[in-house]
Order: structure tokens, then sequence, then C-alpha cells
């Protein structure tokens, strides 16, 4: 009997042919995945990470289905029944003559403006340090990235000073110029700046006859919406949040932002004729995360681009 040799026994043997790239293999039992002990441990560090971000939100989604008795009577993580949903929102919008929709309107404008004026300027800044050269370019950038590890306490006194001394003083603009200043916005808008618009488009450009603001607003800006949107993003979320500077700047009602203004009502548990207000502070502060979690959705897949390119190309 003849035998096969070796080579053809090899080539004969079963293949399986993986998606449409007709790539084969040999087919076979596939080694499953090991669990080591460390994965185990990763897994459970995340989870209690996860427990522990879920379950604030979770108290003040089921809080607001409560009234101001069942907070406390019943079970913190779920919801109550009947519902006092409506109740509570009604409340919540009719409270010292509706303030929380005034608070509400405060601090759309303050994250707007903010969002808007810190993106702009992080663009120019952005912009003039990646494609122009300059004496001491490099100092004053590494300057500027420097005054990120400046913590904001140590400023308080000065800022408060200057703004007092400039009549800026429960004022808008006190907490809207000072939160203009956006160090790691404009790192990150040099590195969009280095990888977006090649500096042979820009030669190009001027070879044809454009003015360097041409070039910005008509050819760069275009090119630069992950990068914008991405900053003017991180802007707003930290604008909507902030609460240390109104803390120190307002001093009237009217002028506060949701944080600041939540944060009076929780120190006065108790509103007019000793009536809690923990069910009006629960629905106010989910209402407050609105706003943020509509933009994150809206702009999500731009923000999540512009991440992963700074992180990459920096």
């Amino acid at each position: 009997m003849s035998t096969i040799p070796a080579r053809h026994q090899a080539a004969k043997a079963p293949v399986s042919v993986i998606g449409s790239t007709g790539l084969a293999r040999p087919s076979g039992p596939t080694k499953k995945p090991t669990v080591t002990a460390g994965s185990l441990v990763r897994n459970l560090i995340l989870a209690v990470f996860l427990i522990y971000c879920v379950l604030p939100a979770m108290w003040i989604i089921a809080g607001m289905t409560k009234d101001n008795g069942q907070i406390f009577s019943t079970f913190g993580l779920w919801f109550s029944y009947p519902f006092h949903v409506l109740e509570n929102l009604t409340g919540l919008v009719t409270y010292q003559d509706g303030i929380y929709v005034r608070w509400f309107g405060n601090s759309l404008i303050y994250a707007s403006s903010i969002s808007f004026g810190s993106t702009m300027i992080c663009a120019l800044g952005g912009y003039a340090f990646s494609k122009y050269e300059f004496p001491g370019k490099q100092f004053i950038f590494n300057f500027i990235l420097g005054t990120i590890m400046v913590p904001s306490t140590a400023l308080v006194l000065p800022l408060f000073l200057m703004l007092n001394k400039i009549g800026l003083v429960n004022n808008m603009l006190g907490v809207i110029l000072p939160s203009l200043v956006n160090p790691f916005g404009l790192y990150l808008m040099k590195v969009f700046w280095d990888s977006s618009l090649p500096n042979e488009l820009i030669e190009a450009s001027r070879l044809e006859g454009a003015g360097e603001l041409q070039i910005f607003w008509r050819i760069g800006i275009p090119l630069m919406q992950t990068g914008l949107v991405t900053v003017a993003l991180l802007a707003f979320v930290g604008a909507w949040n902030n609460f240390f500077l109104p803390l120190i700047v307002l001093s009237e009602q009217h002028l506060f932002p949701l944080t600041l203004g939540l944060n009076v009502w929780n120190s006065v548990t108790f509103g007019a004729g000793g009536k809690p207000i923990y069910s009006i502070i629960a629905m106010g502060s989910l209402v407050s995360v609105l706003p943020l979690l509509i933009a994150f959705v809206v702009l999500g897949k731009y923000w999540r681009g512009g991440l992963t390119a700074g992180a990459t190309k920096g």
C-alpha cells in the first residue's frame, strides 16, 4: 500500500473561512481565554467604582418620586408609589416665586458665554502657537500650561480683590471673564491645529492672495469642527458645574447659578413654615443635569473622537 507524503496530508487538513476576506485557517477547537487573578481584581475594582458612581444618581432619581416624608422612611434606592413627580416639579418651579427658573437661566447664560468665549480664545491662541514663530514662543506656551498646576484656592484672595477694585463683584461678568482662561483648552487646540491644518495649505492660500484672517476663518475653522466641539463641550461642563468662583463673587440670589442656588437650599433644609424641601432639592438636582446629558448625547461623536485625537497626536 502506498503512503501519502506528509506534505499532502497537511494540505488536505480541513479549513474554515473567516468572514468575507477569504482567509483560511485549520479548523479545530479554539483556545478559551483564561481568567487570571489579576483580571478578577481589576473587574472587582471597576465594579466598585461603578457602584460608587451610580448610587448617588440612583438616590436622586428615586428621591424625585417621593414626598418629604418618604425620603427617609422608605428605601432610598427605590421608587415610591404613588409617584410625586408632578407635585415635586410644580413645587420646584414655584418655590420662592420660581427662583429656580431664574437660576437655571443664569446657568445657561454663564455656561454658554464661557463656552463660546473660551473656545474662540483657545482657537486663536492655539493657531498662533501652532503656525507662527515668535520670540519666547516655547517659554510662553510652557508657562501657560504650568498655570494648570496652580490650585484655584490660591487665587481666591487676589481674584476677589481685583474684581472688587474694578466693580465686578455681584456682577455676571465677574464670573464670566475669569472663566475664559482655559490653559488645557489652549493645549488641545494647538494639538488639533498641528494635525488638522497642514502648513503647505497655509502657504498655498497665501500665494493665492488670502489674508491671515481669511485662512483662519474660511480654511482652518471648517477643518477644526471636532476640536472646537471638544473644547467647547469641556468648557460648557466646567462652567455649568462651577461652584467656587460664583461663591466668592456673588452674594445676591438673583445672580446665582444652579450649583450655588441648590447649595443654599440644601444648607437651609426647611422652607417657609418649617416644611422640609428635600424632595424639591432632589428634583432640582436631577433637572440640573439634563442640559449636560443632552449636550453629551447630541455632540457625543465629536468629543469622543476629539479626545482620542488629542491623546494620540499630542
